[in-house]
């Protein structure tokens, strides 16, 4: 059973008193100079769909200040994961919870090179990168309910090294194994897409919408980090442009038919343009248009931005929630049913982190008990068009779907 969950303060000048009686000068106080800007401001209609992320800013001395490195090392990390975790079906591989652990936390140096399609990654780097998955999980949450939804992902990485033992056995009702191409437990779960789509809530759109774009944008923006040439606040809006996309364009050439050979983009970046076609044309602007707002201290259009992007990536959430409860119920077999469950319910998992629809961890759960709670014993074979459709009403009365 899945379970689990500087306010900007005006600084006052007084004016010094007249000396008046008990000045022996006319002369007035010397007024501070103005605090200049550290950047040159950027005219706005410079940001177009086809900019690139980077090329807007450089300093006077022509050096990049955008660093996308630490979220694009996550969202590496991210896919060294689910490649490893792919390896059970791909490879009819037994996989090792240690070693999933291994990769969520960075420790041992557990990343190997991989270079398979748009999955490429550098094991040396990312083992020194000193950044790491774990610690930002689940990290806009009190810390009990951080360490508690961490642990729980992990409890999936050996729900997922047990499954992979059966994967040459054919799954059946209480027997772990394959149905069709996908590998599920003794409940017929498949606890890879619960931990892809569970990552997707609990790392991407936790860490990007509810801690970088929320509390991240109090962050100082008058003076450069130490050694670097970027403010704290222009790293943290790079820092989640990164983790939605390693691209500098993100789903560049995409169209609502077709996402297109330059959009390369997993994850959340992928779910954005299958499930929001509203609005994922409009987010690569909208990331720029906050990079922008942030050199020209413009606060007013960094939080428009900020919540655009955040509305944006829940609407996808919730709708590919919504869309494979749908799949389940067109399903034609099991296999096709199973897999559908599969992603539903990770997304479902994620629903937890959609703060900006006051989604929480008591809403997600209430939703997931519903479908595999106890009414359900055996999970995915007790499952029934009442439960799938009372799942989708929740979803789609929330999220106003």
């Amino acid at each position: 059973m899945l379970h689990y969950n500087f306010k900007l303060r005006a600084i006052l000048f007084a004016s010094v008193a007249a000396f008046g009686l008990v000045s022996c000068s006319d002369d007035e106080e010397p007024t501070p100079p103005a605090q200049q800007d550290l950047r040159t401001k950027i005219d706005y209609a410079k940001v177009t769909a086809t900019t690139p992320y980077k090329s807007l800013f450089i300093d006077t001395k022509g050096d990049t200040t955008a660093d996308l490195k630490s979220g694009t090392d996550r969202y590496r990390m991210f896919q060294a994961l689910n490649y490893y975790i792919g390896g059970a079906v791909r490879d009819s591989a037994t996989l090792d919870a240690a070693v999933m652990k291994n990769l969520f936390a960075n420790s041992g140096n557990p990343f190997k090179d991989i270079k398979s399609g748009a999955v490429v990654v550098n094991g040396a780097d990312l083992n020194a990168s000193g950044v790491q998955l774990r610690n930002v999980t689940a990290s806009s949450k009190a810390s009990a309910e951080a360490e508690a939804n961490r642990t729980a992902l992990e409890g999936y990485f050996g729900e997922m090294a047990e499954a992979s033992k059966a994967v040459k056995v054919k799954a059946a009702k209480g027997v772990a194994g394959k149905l069709g191409n996908y590998l599920v437990t003794s409940k017929g779960i498949e606890m890879g897409q619960i931990i892809q789509k569970g990552l997707i809530g609990a790392l991407q759109l936790d860490y990007i919408s509810n801690v970088l774009l929320d509390k991240g944008l109090e962050a100082d923006n008058k003076a450069l980090v130490s050694g670097k040439k970027y403010t704290a606040l222009e790293h943290n809006w790079d820092e989640a442009f990164g983790l939605l996309t390693p691209n500098p364009i993100l789903l560049e050439g995409a169209t609502d038919g077709v996402k297109g050979a330059k959009a390369t983009e997993q994850f959340l970046g992928s779910y954005l343009w299958e499930y929001n076609k509203d609005d994922y044309a409009k987010v690569h602007t909208a990331f720029l248009r906050g990079r922008v707002a942030i050199v020209n201290n413009d606060k007013t259009e960094l939080k428009t931005q900020a919540t655009f992007i955040r509305t944006a990536l829940e609407k996808a959430i919730a709708k590919a929630a919504n869309g494979y409860l749908g799949k389940w119920k067109t399903g034609t077999d099991d296999a096709a049913r199973a897999h559908a469950i599969g992603e539903g319910l990770g997304f479902i998992y994620s629903l937890r982190y959609c703060a900006i629809n006051g989604a929480d961890s008591n809403y997600s759960d209430g939703i997931l008990l519903g479908l595999i709670g106890p009414t359900s014993p055996n999970g995915f074979w007790d499952l029934t068009n009442d439960k799938i459709n009372a799942a989708s009403e929740a979803i789609t009365k929330k999220f106003k779907l």
